[in-house]
């Protein structure tokens, strides 16, 4: 839209750099390099993918040493020597076992181990997607804050003068005294109405800082010129099963869903006992000098047949499909709701005056003039220079909201168009 540029370039040339300049690109470069939240997060992954690896093991077999005799008795036996002319009289017992775990219990352990660790991994892309949303508003807000201090400031110069100007004025009784406090206190407004401003920038800067790592950004260095343009051709026309696809927070509830009915498959396999296999050695303990003799152990289910734990199991599955259709619904109404917001902000730019924003400070200088040769009142000057002011702004804070409600799209689509 050629609209768009012109006024894109107009606004631009209150957006000149100095120093070390970056961009929305670089910035999220650092971000992706930086950030220890980020960092945090992959390391969560790390600590995951080593647990699945612990749950695949097997469990570890008991050894046991029973029933040695430290010394003996008159009704001793006398056996053949273990170890030279030792263990004529040494009785002792010797058992190994290993714990066999039936229906495949291990195995669907492991499988919820691995959702676990499926979920670290869309915990670490929604942290990334959450910080850059942050990332990119942030900058949008600054690109908007940047314009418009540099607004205020001309004004705030341009009423400095005149207030000087008025002082003398006044004290030669050229003009009223009434006249001269009246753009005493509209300075005064301004000032105030700046200072607010620098709180804003300087809040908003330091959430940059805190998301890129870079210390010592200020927005000055921000280059903000791919801030005005419109990207409302770049939506997708299926956004509604991208987001069905790739939202990260359906993966979530899809992954919470699986893992539910996996732990539901572990109880009812934990309701089938396991096996314990025997292995021992006995030596002097029975009619036989040298034994060795297998056994197998298993608990008896006669009791306990895990139906708490299957039906808790149960009722989750039900609890968690019913939380994933509830975020469907929810996605779905978000996103069809910033869309419209989307398409409304877009047409609000198309329906805006065109103006050359240039020629609004030609404008106000004119302005001044007829007050300096009282064509105007100075209520007239101020609120022209007021409504000026404000057409800029609500101009530009159209830009941020839909530059914000663009993000907030991408974000829950969980991909950039």
């Amino acid at each position: 839209m050629k609209y768009l540029f012109a006024i894109c370039l107009a606004i631009l040339a209150f957006t000149e750099g100095r120093g070390q300049s970056y961009n929305l690109s670089q910035l999220e470069s650092c971000f992706l390099e930086n950030n220890y939240l980020l960092i945090a997060a992959r390391y969560e992954i790390a600590q995951a993918e080593a647990e699945v690896l612990q749950e695949r093991l097997w469990t570890n077999p008991i050894f046991t040493v029973d029933e040695a005799n430290l010394w003996s008795n008159a009704s001793s036996e006398v056996l053949p020597p273990l170890i030279g002319n030792y263990g004529k009289k040494q009785q002792i017992s010797v058992e190994l076992e290993q714990l066999i775990e039936t229906a495949g219990k291990r195995g669907k352990r492991v499988a919820i181990k691995q959702l676990d660790q499926q979920q670290y991994v869309y915990a670490f892309e929604e942290t990334m997607r959450e910080l850059k949303k942050e990332l990119r508003q942030g900058f949008y807000r600054l690109a908007n804050l940047k314009v418009g201090k540099k607004e205020l400031s001309n004004v705030i110069s341009l009423f400095e003068e005149l207030t000087q100007q008025y002082a003398n004025q006044s004290q030669k009784q050229n003009v009223s005294l009434a006249d001269y406090q009246r753009i005493q206190a509209e300075l005064v407004r301004l000032r105030r109405e700046s200072l607010l401003l620098d709180e804003g920038i300087t809040e908003a800067i330091s959430i940059l800082q805190t998301i890129t790592g870079i210390q010592g950004l200020s927005v000055e260095e921000l280059d903000t010129e791919g801030c005005f343009v419109s990207r409302t051709a770049r939506l997708p026309l299926d956004l509604l099963s991208l987001v069905h696809q790739q939202n990260i927070g359906l993966k979530q509830q899809a992954t919470a869903v699986k893992k539910a009915e996996s732990q539901f498959s572990l109880e009812k396999a934990r309701s089938k006992p396991d096996l314990t296999m025997h292995l021992g050695y006995d030596r002097g303990g029975n009619i036989m000098r040298d034994f060795i003799g297998v056994g197998v152990s298993m608990e008896l289910p006669v009791f306990n047949r895990n139906k708490g734990n299957i039906q808790a199991a149960k009722e989750s599955i039900d609890k968690e499909r019913a939380f994933q259709s509830a975020l469907r619904l929810e996605m779905e109404t978000a996103v069809k709701r910033y869309k419209a917001q989307l398409l409304a902000y877009e047409n609000a730019l198309q329906d805006w005056p065109i103006q050359d924003w240039t020629q609004q400070a030609k404008l106000i200088d004119n302005y001044r003039r007829h007050l300096q040769v009282q064509q105007i009142s100075l209520m007239e000057f101020i609120d022209f220079v007021q409504s000026a002011r404000e057409a800029k702004q609500a101009f530009l804070d159209l830009w941020e909201n839909y530059n914000l409600t663009y993000e907030e799209l991408q974000y829950l689509v969980g991909n950039d168009f």
